[in-house]
């Protein structure tokens, strides 16, 4: 078993192995009574290479067991340099994963197949590729999507065309062994003049006869950049959009979200790869680099407004609240609402000031230098997260981001928000399901607090509440199988 990092920016309530490296989750799946989330691996290094998918399982979403690695390249053979991106499935007693089996200077990652009939802990493969070729006219193709709708069972397949556009390509089975291609389900803008891009990692949900398709948009030249998502509904195997494709989350750390249905509910969940936002040569010190956000409910409003919010089962995580202030700001003193540790999830009421901006600060340092800072801007109508000052170490990356808010344009209107921060990655929602994902690194001498302020002569109230979040603890077995994974 690896020894746990001692990193104090290991987060305690994020998934993630207590060392190496994680990307992508993949494989969400209900299967015998547990959720399974499995996730792109390196168990060797806190680096991208030697790809396998590491596994998780958990009752309840809140208690969680590692078990051993699901697939590991084999030696020689199609995925001989990684088992990249897919997902799984559970269908008759089994859980079936697909995955993208990659070969250095092979440009696509054709899709095959492994299964497990033993609950997740030994896998075989199958002998030969599920789909070895990409259909014509394609320049970028991996990560298979695999769901069942009205008796079918249907596929998509990231991938980027040779005119340009990002696509996700949908594939048809009526046995999941032999997969007729349909064309593209949908793809971007073709318009001229716009950037080359490839779509990576395509999910689907439907919501009646509505449907929702998250992508991640890859760029030819600078690799993985963030999220997108469209709404529409289907006609003849295609998704006719019914809006303009928008950001899934507004932060600058978030990539290659994937999706699970509960089963028996009406809701969605999902899970997003925050990727490191320091230096590598400090996360080689560190020994462990990327970790999954928490799960997320995904919602599809009446307008089609896609929007997230954490899990309901997150608030078992709360332990003592300690944090409670309600009041008016005013003024230019700040005021102070108290510590926190440093794994919390806060709730906050804040109305705009008209003539200026409120804020709230996460204070890291004694000296009050090094602090993360959340403002609404009544004039842009924005909500703003500046990490600007959030490290006292250059190797931590700075930046100022922003989420769409058009109430703090309205003088006395409420805005909600959910806060959950721990140790290094804070997830900001909007009550509205606008979501800022971001990694920062304290390394001041705390202890942490909370402030708030306004710079306005308009004044702002507020009511705010934070609760210590217990860590997950999470049950371990060996982490590399014993087995033979390959026929």
């Amino acid at each position: 078993m690896p020894t746990p990092s001692t990193d104090p920016h290991l987060p305690a309530v994020h998934l993630r192995p207590p060392r190496n490296w994680l990307n992508d989750p993949n494989g969400l799946v209900f299967h015998d009574g547990h959720y399974h989330v499995f996730f792109q691996y390196n168990p060797y290094a806190p680096q991208h290479a030697n790809i396998h998918w590491g596994h998780f399982r958990s009752p309840d979403l809140i208690t969680w067991e590692q078990l051993p690695v699901a697939l590991a390249p084999t030696p020689g053979g199609d995925d001989a340099d990684g088992c990249f991106s897919g997902n799984a499935i559970s269908v008759d007693g089994r859980l079936l994963a697909f995955y993208s089996a990659n070969r250095t200077g092979r440009w696509w990652q054709p899709v095959t197949t492994a299964e497990s009939y033993d609950g997740g802990h030994t896998w075989t493969k199958r002998p030969e590729l599920l789909i070895p070729q990409p259909p014509a006219g394609t320049t970028m193709y991996r990560d298979p999507y695999v769901w069942q709708q009205d008796g079918r069972r249907r596929m998509l397949v990231g991938a980027a065309l040779a005119d340009g556009r990002g696509a996700a390509l949908l594939y048809e089975s009526d046995d999941l062994e032999n997969w007729t291609y349909q064309g593209p389900f949908t793809t971007s803008d073709p318009a001229a003049g716009a950037d080359p891009v490839g779509w990576e990692c395509p999910q689907y949900a439907t919501f009646g006869d509505r449907g929702v398709l998250i992508v991640s948009d890859w760029d030819p030249q600078d690799g993985p950049s963030h999220v997108t998502v469209h709404t529409g509904r289907e006609e003849h195997g295609r998704l006719t959009a019914t809006a303009h494709p928008v950001r899934l989350d507004h932060g600058p750390d978030f990539y290659a979200p994937a999706l699970l249905k509960v089963p028996g509910e009406d809701r969605w969940l999902l899970w997003g790869w925050s990727w490191e936002a320091r230096d590598d040569a400090w996360a080689h010190e560190a020994g462990w680099a990327g970790v999954l956000t928490l799960p997320r409910e995904l919602t599809l409003a009446d307008d089609g407004t896609v929007g997230q919010r954490p899990a309901r089962e997150l608030l078992a995580l709360r332990g003592e609240r300690v944090l409670h202030h309600t009041g008016r700001l005013a003024g230019s003193t700040p005021a102070e609402l108290g510590e926190v540790s440093r794994t919390f999830d806060l709730a906050a009421v804040l109305t705009s000031d008209p003539s200026g901006t409120s804020s709230l600060r996460l204070i890291t340092s004694a000296d009050g230098t090094e602090y993360l800072r959340i403002s609404l801007d009544a004039t842009a109508g924005h909500l703003t997260v500046d990490r600007g000052h959030a490290s006292l170490d250059p190797r931590a990356r700075a930046g100022t981001y922003t989420v769409p808010c058009p109430d703090a344009r309205v003088p006395g209107t409420a805005v909600e928000l959910r806060v959950v921060v721990d140790r290094s990655i804070a997830e900001i929602y909007l009550a509205t399901g606008q979501v800022l994902t971001l990694r920062f690194y304290p390394v001041g001498d705390g202890p942490w607090r909370l402030q708030a302020h306004t710079t306005g002569a308009g004044g702002s109230d507020l009511t705010v509440e934070a609760w210590a979040l217990n860590p997950v603890e999470i049950r371990q077995e060996p982490l590399l199988a014993s087995r033979r994974q390959d026929v």
